[in-house]
C-alpha cells in the first residue's frame, strides 16, 4: 500500500510586473523520512544578476538537504543542522560568483523543514512565514527589514500611517545572503507544532502586496480547499490589483495532508 503524504504542498512563482524573475521556489516530500521541506529565495542585483542570486541560493539549499534526505543515516539532528549549513553555502557560493564575475549580487532564503508535524525554519531577508490558525493570520519569521523599525514609530506617533507606508527605507533589508556576513538569521532551536487545521504561507515580499487582513479573509474563506486553490486564489487577488509595480511573486501554501 503507498504511504498517505504528510502534507498538501502548492507552489506557485509569477513574475508580477516586473521585466525579469528574480525569485526562485522548491519543495520536497521525503514519504520515507516523514519530512518535507519549502524554500524561497528573492534575488536581488537586477535582471540576471538577481536571477543567478536566487538559483544559487535554491541550489544550496538542495545539496545540502537532499545530501541528508537521500543519505543512509537519516538523523534529526543532521536533518536540523542542514539548516544553517544551506545557508553558509549559499553565502560561499555568492561570494564566489561575486568574485569571479565582478558583480554585486544577493538574495533572501525562506526554509522551512517539515519532521512529521514539526516545523523548523531558517530565515533571513523579508521573505514572510505565515500561520493561519484558529482564523487568525500572523508572521512567524523575523522581518529582517526597516519595516518593524518604521511600523515601531507608527505605533509611537512619531509618524502616520502614509507615512509608515510610504517611507523609502521600508523595504531596506537588514540582513540578506551576498557573500558577506550576515547580520541576523531566524532559526530557532523550538519547532512550531502544526494543528491539522493550520495553513502555512510562505511568500517572497511580492505576496505582501496583499495586506495580511486581506489574506486572512481569503484564507478563512478558502480553508477547506486544498493548497493548490489556497495558492491560486492568492495569486488572482495580486492580480486582480493590477498594480503597476507589482513585484516578482513567490508563494507556497502547506496544509497537513487529511487522514
Amino acid at each position: 500500500m503507498l504511504a498517505t503524504p504528510a502534507y498538501d504542498i502548492a507552489l506557485i512563482l509569477d513574475q508580477g510586473r516586473r521585466g525579469s524573475q528574480e525569485d526562485a521556489i522548491a519543495a520536497r516530500v521525503s514519504d520515507t523520512a516523514n519530512a518535507g521541506y519549502v524554500v524561497i529565495a528573492d534575488g536581488m542585483g537586477g535582471h540576471e544578476a538577481g536571477d543567478v542570486a536566487s538559483q544559487l541560493v535554491i541550489s544550496a539549499w538542495h545539496d545540502a538537504m537532499d545530501a541528508q534526505l537521500d543519505g543512509p543515516d537519516l538523523s534529526e539532528g543532521a536533518l536540523l543542522d542542514a539548516l544553517p549549513l544551506a545557508a553558509m553555502q549559499a553565502n560561499a557560493a555568492m561570494a564566489s560568483h561575486g568574485e569571479e564575475n565582478k558583480v554585486n549580487l544577493g538574495s533572501t532564503l525562506l526554509g522551512i523543514l517539515m519532521l512529521d508535524h514539526r516545523v523548523f525554519w531558517i530565515s533571513i531577508g523579508d521573505s514572510p512565514l505565515y500561520l493561519f490558525r484558529d482564523g487568525a493570520l500572523s508572521q512567524i519569521n523575523e522581518d529582517h527589514s526597516m519595516a518593524p523599525l518604521i511600523d515601531a514609530q507608527l505605533a509611537q506617533g512619531l509618524l502616520s500611517t502614509e507615512e509608515a507606508q510610504a517611507h523609502p527605507d521600508r523595504n531596506q533589508l537588514t540582513s540578506v545572503i551576498m557573500g558577506a556576513a550576515i547580520p541576523k538569521v531566524d532559526c530557532p532551536e523550538q519547532p512550531l507544532a502544526l494543528k491539522a487545521a493550520d495553513v502555512l504561507i510562505l511568500g517572497s515580499d511580492g505576496l505582501q502586496y496583499l495586506g495580511n487582513a486581506e489574506i486572512e479573509a481569503l484564507l478563512r474563506t478558502h480553508i477547506q480547499s486544498p493548497a493548490r486553490d489556497i495558492a491560486d486564489a492568492l495569486l488572482q487577488a495580486l492580480h486582480a490589483k493590477a498594480d503597476p509595480n507589482q513585484d516578482n511573486i513567490s508563494i507556497a501554501v502547506v496544509k497537513p495532508a487529511q487522514t
